[in-house]
């Protein structure tokens, strides 16, 4: 049966709909915004005091526990292991870095939502949304709105949050100043000196043995390491790395630089192994020239004026260990190098 079907008596009237007689509920009503009820901090001071402390306590915590993440990089060497229930056996620097940082953070945020919780405005408001580019007078709004959201934060009133707030955020990075300990220990002089010094014999890398001049043929090229040094050493890569040493025969009429030939003994020089460019240690010499090569990048030293570069692309010339000859007829150093082996580095420019 129709709408067409049924008597217009029996219809609705508009009438009837302005008396409510068939008007039905709206679904999508907006329902409003529930009463506001005041917070125990909204009418009691005292209660607002004891939140703003609580606040400023978290940053405290939250100072402190910075300050116990730097002190953890101090206190706790690398290698100690602990055992703490339930984790079992963990490094401890590891453990007391992870929870002073987490604990710093952790208050930082704590204390901002506790501060928004309780002691901040909690009035909800209601705003249109606007186009993207804002007009003069929606930006003088929202300048409004800000001035209004300070004061009713009490950032202004409550300088206890504001001051450990501050104070919190300011020493928080300062947790990653600490960090570049992880980028090793300092170098100090290391870089200037090596295990050379006077009265070390020269030791040969292939035979271990102490080496006399007889040893060191004109034309030859001999390997040597300082006196005392092993490969069983923690330390020999380290060290080998700066006092490996080549030594080469030379006729004295040939050697046109003159200090090398003072600090030679009888032909017989000794220069740094390692390359000047890059640090590669250099194998490759030529008895008639007198030249080393290092294979890495080709750079070319002349050992008989200086090891100066004669080619390729290292700075400077072959530190040369001055040598000579003890009581029992071994071969010696007589000093350090002069200067730092292996590349160039900051203090040369």
């Amino acid at each position: 049966m129709s709408s067409q079907d049924i008597p217009e008596e029996t219809l609705p009237s508009e009438q009837d709909h302005a008396h409510g007689a068939v008007a039905t509920k709206d679904p999508f009503a907006d329902p409003g915004l529930p009463a506001h009820r005041p917070r125990i901090q909204d009418i009691d001071e005292r209660a607002a005091k004891r939140s703003e402390r609580t606040v400023a306590l978290l940053f405290t915590v939250s100072m402190l526990s910075t300050i116990a993440f730097i002190a953890s990089y101090v206190i706790f060497p690398v290698d100690k292991i602990v055992y703490i229930w339930p984790f079992g056996h963990v490094s401890a620097l590891n453990f007391a870095l992870g929870t002073t940082l987490g604990l710093a953070l952790f208050c930082i945020g704590a204390g901002a939502v506790h501060w928004a919780r309780t002691l901040m405005s909690d009035q909800e408001l209601v705003d249109e949304r606007h186009p993207i580019e804002a007009p003069p007078e929606v930006k003088a709004k929202v300048l409004a709105d800000f001035a209004a959201g300070a004061e009713e934060s009490g950032f202004g009133r409550r300088k206890l949050i504001r001051n450990t707030l501050f104070g919190a955020l300011a020493m928080v990075p300062l947790s990653g100043v600490v960090l570049l300990r992880d980028l090793g220990p300092l170098p100090e002089d290391k870089l200037r000196h090596t295990l050379w010094a006077k009265g070390k014999q020269l030791i040969n890398m292939n035979t271990h043995e102490p080496l006399r001049p007889e040893d060191v043929a004109v034309g030859s090229l001999t390997f040597a390491m300082p006196e005392g040094l092993t490969e069983h050493d923690h330390s020999f890569q380290t060290e080998i790395a700066k006092a490996a040493l080549m030594i080469v025969r030379i006729q004295p009429e040939d050697i046109k630089d003159k200090r090398e030939l003072e600090w030679s003994h009888e032909g017989i020089v000794a220069f740094s192994k390692i390359c000047t460019h890059v640090g590669c240690p250099i194998s490759l010499y030529e008895q008639q020239t007198h030249h080393v090569l290092c294979p890495c990048h080709q750079s070319t030293f002349d050992l008989s004026d200086g090891a100066r570069v004669i080619f390729g692309p290292a700075g400077h010339a072959l530190p040369q260990l001055r040598i000579g000859v003890n009581d029992e007829g071994f071969l010696e150093a007589l000093g350090d190098f002069d200067e730092p082996v292996g590349p160039a580095f900051w203090e040369r420019g």
